[in-house]
């Protein structure tokens, strides 16, 4: 699973073919056989090692599943290569029937945001062999009109982005941290040097101008995944839940003034921390994710 340890973490993956590719998987099965199952999808640039502290919090009650996704962490990084969050669903698909899940509750940050409403979008149109109990978002670009990305990822998402990604090191990526998390909440230097490890890894950098295009996938996917967030809503099939770090620039309190208004009888939490609440605040993290998926 996501160990705090880096090397910890390398040596507790397993490896899965999915979709043609090798993705790095974390699967902890709980004693009791009738525990449910959590499944953590990370963010854009980081990888399934976001979920540390979260992973140590539910392994004793708690079926887990982890992944570091197509493109990302551990997992095969293809280049040239088309990324698309519909890819990366269809991965945790295929990852949640080779593992015989047909139940899960899912928590979703950032990029991860926009491959549950994928999921999610499958099951209220009834073409998924799996039900979500829960789905607990934290900050993410869940509605484009309101999704603010820093001017890196704009550059990194045009022409100039090969040569922009070439450059990218790891005192770029805390200066770009720093700007995004809280200000009483700065990221740990473990984190960076974490994050900075897995992102190289398989020659990470090179991949990341195509894999912005999940900015474009946002766009064309918004209709389709708005109207299955507010069908889940009404039918209460899903319980539905935001965690927002309201000091983010890119999903801050501009995306819970969103969410609330699209999905107002949804229940939301606000923290005074920035994009990475799971990092920034994982106790409270914790506790509310608790208190959600222990509601029937």
């Amino acid at each position: 699973m996501p160990y705090a340890d880096l090397n910890d973490y390398k040596s507790h993956v397993q490896y899965k073919q999915l979709q043609g590719h090798k993705v790095a998987v974390w699967h902890h099965v709980n004693a009791n056989p009738e525990a449910a199952t959590l499944v953590f999808i990370h963010g854009f640039p980081s990888a399934a090692w976001d979920w540390h502290s979260q992973w140590q919090a539910f392994k004793s009650d708690y079926n887990l599943v982890a992944l570091d996704l197509l493109g990302y962490g551990l997992s095969d990084k293809p280049h040239p290569h088309k990324y698309s969050l519909v890819e990366q669903a269809d991965i945790i698909e295929q990852l949640l029937a080779e593992l015989g899940l047909t139940q899960v509750s899912i928590v979703a940050h950032d990029y991860g945001d926009s491959v549950a409403q994928e999921l999610l979008a499958r099951v209220t149109l009834g073409a998924a062999g799996y039900t979500i109990n829960h789905l607990i978002w934290l900050n993410g670009g869940l509605f484009p009109e309101s999704h603010r990305p820093l001017i890196t990822q704009k550059l990194l998402h045009s022409w100039v982005g090969p040569v922009l990604a070439r450059l990218l090191s790891k005192a770029t990526l805390k200066k770009s941290f720093t700007r995004i998390f809280g200000p009483q909440t700065p990221p740990k230097d473990n984190d960076i040097d974490v994050l900075w490890e897995l992102m190289k890894h398989n020659r990470g950098r090179r991949v990341i101008p195509s894999m912005l295009d999940y900015l474009d996938d946002r766009i064309r996917y918004r209709d389709r995944w708005v109207s299955a967030m507010q069908e889940a809503a009404a039918q209460d099939t899903t319980k539905l839940m935001f965690i927002n770090g309201t000091y983010d620039p890119i999903s801050g309190q501009h995306m819970l003034s969103q969410f609330q208004q699209l999905l107002p009888k949804t229940p939301t939490k606000a923290l005074p921390v920035g994009h990475y609440p799971q990092l920034e605040a994982p106790e409270d993290v914790n506790q509310i994710i608790s208190e959600i998926i222990s509601e029937k």
